[in-house]
């Protein structure tokens, strides 16, 4: 069994333990004494975290886990604050119309999340009376609430010893115990190293602790070892690894999808929208008509197969990409300005469509791929007198951000 050699002046042995701590065990308490000192000291602030001594709200941390999942502290700071003015508590979001929630949720990504959210708040509700369960086991059993989530939320809201694993704390494991495996082999060493350094009490604060010091001193790039509060029992710093741990397997070069999509705009200033399907892929999101996205272009005598209606359509030059998780996404777009009366192709375009208004996009449950479609042919149309006149050449290409 691999333990850390960490200096402290202190040995004596954690209270809780349940058994005669080994050497291996004193070790590990001296790493977990080091870094609680330390987070008390440095610990961020940040708006789910409960003040030392005050208990934490379980619908915060949960909001929280559940807002951060591949997603930036920084990019979740005012979102989280919007949600939680617009829904204080589970009660409230349960309540919630699902398209208020995708809605509101539009930019985040990972749009599951959201669907998962507004499913596992109405479950709270209705089977555990509107309180969040305490176990880690009651708590996987929800929608959208896996092993890393459970753990969290067990640990941070209700105290139980309880390891969960993020990329934050997957890297300080590795470069702590000098993990030579490469991730994604390495995951079930490195949580069986985690959940032994994890203390009786405190584990919440701990956890917190590991993601802090992952998201500042312990970071992927040019670590800051100097001001680590346990680099004397780091091995990949003694070995002079910690720049390069966690080690990696290679990975597979995204395929690349195409497709078209159709934007129109009425007279009256409104666009042609798409509900699209509440599973799979922006699930319950709005788009604007599309073709499939297949790793073929389509033919150009079918093109205009996908349009929703009838119309002058043209092709706006230059593509519209999007990254995501398992591929990359080049969209043409097409534009096209009909009047009011405009009928769609109701065969292809059933009740999920609907127009929306230019001014009413911005509170519409729109992915920001969607929104960079718009965009893209909205800005086209504006320049298009300009253009002419001037001779200018509009853009080629909208890439993601």
């Amino acid at each position: 069994m691999r333990f850390l050699a960490f200096a402290t002046s202190n040995p004596t042995p954690c209270r809780g333990m349940g058994h005669v701590a080994g050497a291996a065990d004193l070790h590990n308490q001296d790493y977990a004494r080091a870094l609680l000192a330390w987070y008390d000291r440095e610990r961020r602030i940040l708006p789910w975290r409960a003040a030392p001594g005050v208990a934490p709200d379980p619908y915060r941390v949960w909001l929280s886990e559940i807002m951060l999942q591949q997603t930036t502290v920084k990019a979740v700071l005012p979102r989280y604050a919007d949600f939680l003015c617009r829904w204080p508590d589970v009660t409230a979001l349960a309540a919630a119309e699902l398209g208020e929630v995708l809605a509101a949720w539009a930019g985040l990504g990972y749009y599951a999340r959201a669907r998962n959210l507004h499913a596992c708040v109405r479950e709270v509700v209705s089977r555990h009376g509107g309180r969040f369960p305490a176990t880690e086991a009651e708590l996987r059993a929800l929608p959208g609430i896996g092993d890393y989530t459970a753990a969290a939320i067990a640990a941070i809201a209700f105290s139980a010893r309880a390891t969960p694993i993020d990329g934050n704390i997957e890297r300080v494991i590795a470069r702590l115990f000098a993990v030579a495996t490469p991730l994604p082999a390495a995951k079930v060493e490195i949580k069986s190293l985690a959940l032994a350094l994890t203390p009786d009490e405190r584990a919440g604060d701990f956890a917190q602790a590991m993601m802090d010091l992952g998201a500042t001193l312990c970071s992927p790039r040019r670590p800051a070892c100097g001001l680590c509060p346990v680099v004397s029992g780091c091995e990949g710093h003694a070995q002079g690894l910690a720049g390069v741990l966690p080690y990696r397997d290679a990975k597979a070069e995204r395929p690349t999808r195409r497709g078209i999509a159709f934007v129109a705009l009425r007279d009256d200033n409104a666009v042609l929208l798409r509900e699209r399907p509440l599973k799979g892929l922006l699930g319950g999101m709005l788009e604007t008509p599309s073709s499939p996205w297949t790793d073929r272009g389509e033919k150009a005598a079918s093109t205009l197969s996908h349009a929703p209606l009838m119309a002058p359509w043209r092709e706006v030059p230059g593509l519209v990409e999007h990254t995501f998780t398992h591929f990359h996404l080049e969209l043409s777009v097409y534009f096209a300005e009909v009047p009011a009366e405009a009928t769609l192709n109701t065969a292809a375009y059933p009740e999920r469509c609907r127009w929306v208004h230019v001014r009413d996009l911005h509170s519409a449950a729109l992915p920001s791929l969607m929104r960079k479609v718009l965009a893209h042919a909205l800005e086209e149309k504006r320049a298009r007198p300009q253009a002419r006149a001037a001779g200018a050449q509009p853009r080629a290409r909208r890439r993601s951000a």
